[in-house]
C-alpha cells in the first residue's frame, strides 16, 4: 500500500508499506519527486530486486563474518577471504560506492602488490558484496566492472628451470627427495610434504597423492584433503622409485616420507626454506612451484595430450590445464612444418640426385 499526502508546512510526505508491513516515508517539496520515487520503489517490487533502504546498515565486516560461518571452506580459503576482506574499506553496506573500491584497488597498486595478488582479492571481496546482494542487502555490487590492472601473459610470467639446473639444484640439499616428487612427478608443496611411505607403490612404480599439508595457527600444520580434483595417482619413472627408496631405507621412517617419525609433516615454511637455500647455493631464483611447470612442460614436449596432463596435474578441469598451459603444446604450424620435414626425410631416403638439397 502507497499513499502521498500533503504536509501542513507544503511538502509532501510518499509513503508504501514492504511486504512485511513495515512502513517506508519519505519527504519531497514537489508532489512529482514523490510520486517518482514511489513509482521506483514499486518497480523494484515488480522486479524482485527490492531492497529495504535501512538492510544495508550492517557494516561489510560483521555482514562478512557472518556469510563465512556459513561456508564450507579449507581453511586456506578463509585465510584469502580474510586477508582481502581486513584491507578493504569497512564501511556499512548502503554507503560502499564504485569510488571506494577503485581508490581500494588503487592503493594495492601503488603499494606494489602484483596484478595477480590483485585480482585475486577483488574476486574474494566481490564475492562477498554479491552475496549480499542476493540477500538482498544491496541492490547492486559496487565492485563491478572495476578496472583491474592487467596482468602478465602466461607464457611471459611462467619461469620453467632447464633439467640442467633441476640437477644442481638437488644437489645442492640433502632434501633432494622432496624436490624430486616436485620436478618428477609435478606435486604441489603441500602434497609433496604430505606423503606418506605407503603412498609409493614400488611394484606399479605409481605415487599416491591422498592428502595435503596446510599452514595452521601459530606455525602449526594441518592435514586437509587436496584440492577438489586433486586426490590422484601419478605415474613415475624407476629412477625416482629408486631415489625415494633409498630415501626411506636411509631414514627409515614410518609415519612420513619427509619427517622424522614422531614428528608432524614439514611446514611449508619450512620447505620454503630447504628450497631457498638450495637457490642461494646454485645462484638461481626460482619458485619451488616452477618446477609444476618443469614437469607439466616435460610432459607436453614428450606428446602427452591434455587430459593425460591433467589428471597427472591433479587439475579438476582440463580447461584448467590448458589455460595454464596452452602456450607449451605445439601450434598447427609446428605440426604442419614437422610432418613435412618427416615426409621430405622419408623421400629423400630413396630419390636419386637430390641428396644435395
Amino acid at each position: 500500500m502507497a499513499s502521498i499526502a500533503k504536509r501542513p508546512d507544503g511538502r509532501w510526505r510518499a509513503r508504501y508499506r514492504d511486504d512485511g508491513g513495515k512502513e517506508h516515508a519519505k519527504h519531497f517539496p514537489r508532489k512529482i519527486d514523490a510520486q517518482r520515487w514511489l513509482d521506483s520503489v514499486t518497480a523494484s517490487f515488480v522486479r524482485g530486486d527490492y531492497v529495504d533502504p535501512q538492510a544495508g546498515s550492517i557494516s561489510l565486516r560483521d555482514f562478512y563474518n557472518a556469510w563465512a560461518s556459513r561456508q564450507v571452506w579449507a581453511m586456506g580459503t578463509r585465510s584469502a577471504m580474510d586477508l582481502a576482506i581486513g584491507s578493504f574499506p569497512n564501511l556499512p553496506l548502503r554507503r560502499l560506492r564504485r569510488s571506494d573500491v577503485e581508490l581500494w584497488v588503487k592503493g594495492m597498486d601503488q603499494s606494489g602488490l602484483a596484478p595477480g595478488t590483485i585480482h585475486t582479492r577483488v574476486q574474494n571481496v566481490r564475492a562477498v558484496l554479491r552475496a549480499a546482494v542476493a540477500d538482498n542487502l544491496i541492490a547492486k555490487d559496487p565492485s563491478a566492472g572495476v578496472a583491474l590492472p592487467r596482468r602478465r601473459r602466461r607464457e611471459a610470467s611462467m619461469s620453467i628451470p632447464p633439467p640442467e639446473v633441476v640437477g644442481r639444484l638437488m644437489d645442492a640439499t640433502q632434501h633432494a627427495p622432496l624436490i624430486a616428487v616436485c620436478a618428477f612427478a609435478g606435486l604441489r608443496l603441500g602434497e609433496a610434504a604430505a606423503l606418506k611411505p605407503e603412498d609409493l607403490d614400488v611394484e606399479a612404480r605409481t605415487l599416491a597423492v591422498r592428502r595435503q599439508v596446510q599452514r595452521g595457527p601459530a606455525a602449526t600444520v594441518e592435514i586437509k584433503s587436496p584440492k577438489a580434483g586433486s586426490e590422484r595417482v601419478v605415474f613415475i619413472p624407476e629412477s625416482l622409485v629408486t631415489l625415494l627408496e633409498k630415501h626411506l631405507d636411509s631414514t627409515a621412517r614410518t609415519e612420513w616420507m619427509f619427517a622424522d617419525d614422531g614428528q608432524l609433516p614439514p611446514h611449508q615454511n619450512t620447505v620454503g626454506h630447504w628450497w631457498r637455500s638450495a637457490c642461494k647455493t646454485v645462484g638461481v631464483s626460482y619458485r619451488l612451484h616452477d618446477l609444476r611447470h618443469f614437469y607439466a612442460s616435460g610432459l607436453i614436449a614428450a606428446g602427452c595430450d591434455v587430459v593425460t596432463v591433467q589428471r597427472a596435474l591433479g587439475h579438476a578441469r582440463a580447461t584448467t590445464t590448458l589455460d595454464t598451459y596452452s602456450h607449451l603444446w605445439p601450434t598447427a604450424e609446428d605440426r604442419t612444418r614437422k610432418a613435412a620435414g618427416e615426409l621430405l626425410a622419408d623421400s629423400l631416403r630413396t630419390a636419386r640426385g637430390l641428396h644435395a638439397i
